[in-house]
């Protein structure tokens, strides 16, 4: 079965290279699979090459464009652009705060100052003085809002720690500056990292540093999933990404099949849900599959 539709999906990351973009790429194509959509994808940390890669869409004319704001600012004249030509936006991901506003139909992602919450009281219960929030994107307002949402319900101190210049290109540059602070604040009990790559990264500098230092990560990988149940890591936020993938695809179907508009005017939420050592087995295998 065809449909005939192309939908393009631009990110703020590249698939191939970051593991919880590559989850949300395959649930994109699961769900264009199944409906007979034509899928045209892509991604880059750079805010300009990912908003040209919208511009090509408009070019296109696609019949749909999905779209993560990590950068608003630098993403908003060219999905403006979209909507005005025409062509239905789903957002994804980050930009829940500004998607009503870009004209875009509907977003599919977490509330990632809610979830930093949740994280926070997690830490709480854990009896952390001092934790490490580790931003590994610059200019990424869904990674600030995380520990935002941290730095709201901790009872103790939060840091933020940026390591942007390496991130998840450079997780070796990224494991030496996080053991680096390490051995340099031993005041720090806890690091929260905002990515499953960087989360690896992570757990091996707490194991280089020494010390007693809890480790916990926003988004799932099979290698997060065997640190929870080794008892390496607290807890995993997740947020579900193959859905962000997945149900933009069925939304935009909808809409340009049968006029359908998903939210009632609310974001559609993925997350938070919270895994640890106890539930860290039901997922595993569908983390092996990448669709977790």
């Amino acid at each position: 079965m065809q449909s005939g539709l192309v939908i393009g999906m631009a990110v703020h990351s590249n698939p191939a290279e970051d593991s919880f973009w590559g989850v949300v790429e395959k649930g994109a194509q699961d769900a264009a699979a199944a409906l007979g959509v034509e899928l045209k994808s892509g991604g880059n940390s750079d805010p300009a090459v990912q908003a040209q890669l919208v511009e090509t869409y408009i070019s296109d004319k696609v019949d749909g464009i999905i779209v993560s704001l990590a950068n608003p600012d630098a993403m908003r004249d060219s999905v403006t652009k979209a909507v005005e030509a025409g062509i239905p936006v789903i957002t994804i991901n980050s930009g829940v705060d500004v998607y009503k506003e870009l004209g875009a139909l509907t977003h599919v992602g977490q509330t990632e100052f809610v979830a930093g919450q949740g994280a926070g009281e997690k830490f709480n219960e854990a009896g952390a003085t001092k934790v490490l929030c580790v931003i590994h994107e610059e200019g990424n307002i869904g990674l600030e809002e995380r520990c935002d949402g941290l730095t709201d319900t901790f009872s103790g101190e939060v840091e933020r720690f940026n390591v942007a210049t390496t991130g998840t290109r450079d997780l070796a540059g990224t494991l030496a500056a996080i053991q680096d602070k390490l051995i340099s604040d031993d005041s720090i009990d806890a690091v929260m990292t905002l990515n499953p790559d960087v989360a690896g990264a992570a757990l091996d500098a707490i194991k280089a540093a020494g010390g007693d230092i809890m480790l916990a990560t926003f988004d799932l990988s099979p290698a997060v999933l065997d640190a929870l149940e080794a008892g390496d890591m607290l807890f995993a936020v997740d947020q579900q990404q193959y859905l962000q993938g997945y149900l933009p695809v069925v939304f935009l179907y909808l809409y340009n099949t049968n006029l359908n508009v998903v939210g009632g005017g609310q974001p559609v939420l993925t997350g938070p849900g919270f895994v640890t050592a106890e539930n860290a087995a039901a997922v595993k295998d569908l983390a092996a599959a990448g669709t977790r």
